[in-house]
C-alpha cells in the first residue's frame, strides 16, 4: 500500500498505510480496480443496499486521496455518515480511511467516536488512524492488540461444538456452537484473526451469556501495527507486555526486531520527559 505523506505530520509519517485491515482489504483492491467517475463514486457511496458498490466507491476515494486529489473532500460527509453505520464492514474501512488526511477536524471527531466502537476492529482501525493525527486516545486499544482477546457466549446453553488450543482462524470463522434448551443453536465467530490461545469452555460444558468462551492471541500482521503505533504512543504502562514480545522466542524475527524498537522509543520519551 502506498505511503502518504500528509502536511505537518512528522513522526507520525510512519504509519502511513499501516492498519491492521490491510490485508483484509486486499480482495478489494483486486476485485475493485475498475476506475470510476466521480459521479459513480457518489452513486455507488449512496448505495448502501449493494454493499460491493460502497466498498468500491472506498478504495476510489482512498486512491484519490493518495494522489492528493482536493475533490475527494467532497465525500467527506459521506464518509462521517458511513462511520455511524449499522453495517460493521462500513465503519471498519471507513476507520482506516480516515487515517488517510490527518489535517480533518471532522475525521479526528469520528475517530475518538469510533474507539468505543463494540467491533474490536474498528476500534483498532480508529486507534491507529488517531496516532496519524498526533492524538494518543488510542493507546489502550493499541496495547489491548498485545494482551489475549475474550471471547464471551452471547446466550446461555451448552458448547456442541469448539476449535483446539493453537488454532489458526480468520475473523469470521466458527469457533464454537452453543446449543439453548431448545435445542436452537447460535453460532460463535471470530471477531479477529489471530490463534486460539485457551479454551476455557469445552464440549459439552454448560454457560451462561457473558462467559469467557476462549482467548484469542493477535494476528502477527495486528501485533506488529500495534507495536508501531505504540512506538509513537506508548507509555510506561505498556512496557512489560513489550519487553515481553521483545524476549519471546516464539515470536517471529519482525516482531521481535519491532518489540525492541518500540520498547527503546518508549524509553527515551520517559527519558526525555
Amino acid at each position: 500500500m502506498a505511503r502518504v505523506r500528509a502536511p505537518g505530520s512528522g513522526p507520525i509519517l510512519i504509519l502511513a498505510g499501516l492498519f491492521v485491515i490491510a490485508t483484509l482489504l486486499a480482495w478489494y483492491f483486486t476485485w475493485f480496480g475498475r476506475e470510476l467517475s466521480d459521479a459513480d463514486v457518489s452513486q455507488y457511496l449512496a448505495d448502501a443496499k449493494n454493499p460491493r458498490h460502497v466498498q468500491h466507491a472506498l478504495v476510489q476515494i482512498q486512491q484519490r486521496m493518495e494522489r492528493g486529489d482536493p475533490a475527494s473532500k467532497s465525500w467527506y460527509p459521506q464518509l462521517i455518515a458511513l462511520s455511524n453505520s449499522t453495517e460493521p464492514e462500513f465503519r471498519l474501512t471507513v476507520a482506516w480511511l480516515m487515517g488517510f488526511d490527518n489535517q480533518a477536524p471532522q475525521f479526528h471527531e469520528s475517530l475518538l467516536k469510533l474507539l468505543e466502537d463494540q467491533e474490536p476492529l474498528v476500534r483498532r482501525n480508529a486507534a491507529l488512524a488517531l496516532v496519524r493525527f498526533n492524538d494518543p486516545s488510542g493507546r489502550e486499544e493499541l496495547a489491548a492488540v498485545l494482551q489475549p482477546y475474550a471471547v464471551r457466549a452471547r446466550v446461555s446453553g451448552v458448547i456442541a461444538s469448539s476449535l483446539k488450543e493453537g488454532a489458526t482462524v480468520a475473523r469470521s470463522a466458527l469457533l464454537a456452537r452453543i446449543e439453548q434448551p431448545d435445542q436452537t443453536v447460535v453460532q460463535v465467530r471470530s471477531p479477529l484473526p489471530g490463534k486460539i490461545q485457551k479454551v476455557l469452555k469445552g464440549n459439552g460444558t454448560q454457560v451462561s451469556a457473558g462467559d469467557e468462551i476462549l482467548t484469542l492471541n493477535s494476528d502477527e500482521n495486528s501485533v506488529y501495527e500495534a507495536l508501531r503505533g505504540l512506538s509513537l504512543v506508548g507509555t510506561a504502562e505498556d512496557v512489560a507486555v513489550i519487553e515481553g514480545y521483545a524476549s519471546s522466542s516464539s515470536v517471529s524475527t519482525k516482531i521481535h526486531d519491532q518489540a525492541n524498537l518500540t520498547h527503546n522509543s518508549i524509553k527515551a520519551r520517559i527519558k526525555a520527559h
